[in-house]
């Protein structure tokens, strides 16, 4: 591996740990037991030997000599900085509890577990990974665990490695699956520890006990400082109104973030939109009426930050993709006959008569776009919707007949960007790289006391490191009820943006206000080396939300 100096430079930072974790040896401390979010009775019956189980904190305690182990890894969906440190300190972790211990990493996601594809991960290795970006160390892969097949198949491998617990590093559909991997291995008493990590840069798997996923910190800063950039090439040609697409399909926590860091002039939150039952056109009037108050003033240029997931929750839109997913769910094979110059058609005939009126009225282009291949949770897969280009153009057109009106008088032009998978593999943010590592640790904590169906939980990270607090989570206190593939699965509760919470109220305080004036933000490069007011700041996010 060519390695760049800051790689080399960065390899030499040793991430801090909670205080309890640093002093090398723990004890668990059982809080008070838990319930689902929702859904009670049907999660409880989905899972009867993991549900209910208390809360876990670490705390100080005495060093105990422990039989040696083998620990499985599994990096699962799509990537988030600081990946490498969880897997750096699960290492640590299980080498601390006992040097004979082995650590052996499956390649390319769950599937690498039901394919017997793996590696040991040696120290060699790890050192070679230690505060770097990606998942690169063992490759990720979106293959689902969920049926007893695929079980049974990986407790082969399980088995002939002797590994006594597997680590699942995911977002809520990969702890999900996690969830009903540990289920049914302690339903057979087969002895296999499952225990999940709160991977995903979306920031939508969080709660009382996961305050944040990891990676949200780094990929928020590596967008904000791009955003930044836009807005200041923005501010000296001042011709072009910039949209700016920003990954979170099913909640708008990075472009919120984004917009307290870089104070753009307008910022959708999909939320917002749903629960004042927007249509597409009242968003595409709230731009252009931005638009047009700035052109009053000189200003025909300006920035605009979408979320991914937006069409999702434009309560008409959410309809129609909800019969469409199920329509296509049920209807796959026979549609995947039709030629595609008549599926279009074919859908409109199928569709009910709101929805249909709907599809019909979509440009064709996002039309197509709503129809293609699901995502393996059979959702409409909404980063290939363009969804900046529609907003745009549908602004263009409604300004062209405000000019007609004689009520704009400016000159509109648009440039795109879709920010995606730019901050995904960034070298993560001190704070990630701690936070990741601290997290990585305490599953190997977790493995120690025989805990499975748990999520590693790192908290009151706002505060330094030294005063994290370290502990699990059983993940069927998250889970609830909801409808993939036309049925009722059980799933982790995604965590959307509250409209009530304190990071939105500073947001909403202060957008009127960024619409007409020009006052950007422009953050810079992610910084690790210098003054702690610079490197290792909390989001903004975090920051409000932990505020007392």
């Amino acid at each position: 591996m060519t390695k760049s100096a800051l790689q080399i430079a960065r390899a030499a930072y040793q991430p801090k740990l909670p205080k309890a974790l640093a002093t090398g040896a723990v004890k668990a401390v059982a809080g008070s037991a838990t319930q689902s979010v929702a859904d009670q009775e049907a999660i409880k019956a989905l899972f009867p030997n993991t549900y209910g189980m208390p809360l876990i904190t670490f705390e100080a305690g005495e060093a105990v000599q422990l039989p040696a182990m083998n620990v499985g890894v599994i990096l699962s969906g799509g990537q988030a900085p600081g990946g490498h440190n969880v897997i750096s300190g699960l290492f640590d972790g299980i080498k601390k509890l006992n040097p004979e211990n082995k650590l052996y990493g499956f390649i390319l996601g769950p599937g690498g577990l039901v394919d017997h594809n793996y590696m040991e991960l040696t120290a060699d290795i790890i050192d070679e990974y230690r505060n770097t970006g990606g998942f690169d160390i063992i490759g990720s892969g979106r293959t689902k665990l969920e049926t007893e097949a695929q079980f049974e198949k990986g407790l082969e491998i399980i088995k002939e490695l002797g590994i006594k617990a597997l680590v699942i590093i995911g977002g809520d559909d990969s702890n999900t699956n996690a969830c009903v991997l540990a289920e049914y291995y302690a339903a057979k008493k087969y002895g296999v520890q499952v225990i999940g990590c709160p991977k995903t840069i979306d920031g939508d798997l969080k709660n009382d006990m996961i305050e944040t996923s990891f990676g949200f910190d780094t990929a928020c800063k590596t967008y904000a400082e791009v955003i930044g950039n836009i807005q200041r090439d923005c501010n000296s040609a001042r011709k072009y109104w910039h949209f700016i697409k920003l990954m979170g399909r099913s909640a708008s926590h990075i472009a919120l973030e984004c917009a307290l860091q870089v104070q753009p002039n307008v910022c959708i939150v999909s939320e917002e939109v749903e629960a004042k039952d927007m249509s597409l056109d009242d968003v595409v009037t709230s731009i252009a009426k931005v638009v047009a108050d700035r052109a009053a003033q000189g200003n025909n240029f300006g920035t605009v930050l979408i979320p991914e997931g937006l069409v999702e929750f434009i309560p008409a839109m959410k309809r129609l993709i909800a019969e469409l997913n199920d329509f296509l769910a049920a209807n796959a094979e026979e549609f995947s006959q039709i030629k595609k110059s008549h599926q279009r058609d074919y859908i409109i005939r199928k569709l009910s008569p709101e929805n249909s009126a709907i599809y019909a009225s979509l440009p064709e282009g996002v039309a197509r776009q709503l129809t293609l291949d699901r995502d393996p949770h059979g959702n409409v897969q909404v980063s290939l919707i363009e969804t900046e280009k529609l907003l745009s153009e549908m602004v263009a057109t409604k300004l062209a007949a405000w000019k007609e009106d004689g009520k704009y008088v400016g000159k509109f032009a648009a440039q795109h960007h879709f920010f995606g998978y730019e901050g995904r593999c960034a070298a993560p943010s001190n704070f990630d790289a701690d936070y990741c590592y601290s997290l990585g640790y305490t599953a190997s904590m977790l493995i120690a006391d025989g805990k499975t169906g748990y999520m590693s939980s790192v908290r009151n990270t706002t505060a330094p490191a030294a005063e994290w607090i370290a502990g699990g989570v059983p993940i069927t206190m998250m889970m609830n009820m909801e409808r993939r593939h036309g049925e009722m699965k059980p799933v982790i509760q995604k965590a959307l943006v509250k409209l009530d919470g304190a990071p939105f109220k500073a947001f909403a305080a202060q957008r009127d206000r960024w619409a007409v004036e020009t006052d950007y933000v422009y953050p810079g490069p992610i910084q690790y080396f210098g003054p702690t007011e610079v490197c290792d700041q909390a989001t903004k996010t975090l920051q409000l939300e932990q505020a007392k």
